[in-house]
């Protein structure tokens, strides 16, 4: 029923930008928190940022990556700027209505930076 559909990935260079998209259908959205998580290969999924009437970043991140949503149109969005190797990840959006709700995930999308 709950689906969250990402899009945005791809490859860029060590510097680039990335905007990544996920929208979310079967969800009352703007009653829910969002966030982006990533894992790197042999690496444990870890949190990047989360919003909900404000965000919060990773101390990786800070400064160079921006959430946002769009509740009109049950979507959240990660600007990624100064993108680094580091970053290389499969990046998963969620949603979730609680702390105590593990939510909901969308099926992921390959960021890759070159250096």
């Amino acid at each position: 029923q709950v689906e969250l559909v990402e899009s945005g990935g791809g490859l860029v260079q060590a510097g680039g930008s990335l905007r990544l998209s996920c929208t979310a259908s079967g969800v009352v959205f703007s009653t829910y928190s969002a966030g982006w998580y990533r894992q790197a290969p042999g690496k444990r999924r870890e949190l990047v940022a989360t919003i909900t009437q404000t965000a919060e970043y990773v101390d990786s991140v800070k400064g160079r990556f921006t959430i946002s949503r769009d509740n009109t149109k049950s979507t959240v969005y990660l600007q990624m700027n100064n993108l680094k190797a580091e970053d290389t990840a499969v990046y998963y959006c969620n949603v979730r209505a609680t702390i105590h709700d593990p939510g909901f995930w969308g099926q992921g999308t390959q960021v890759t930076v070159s250096s």
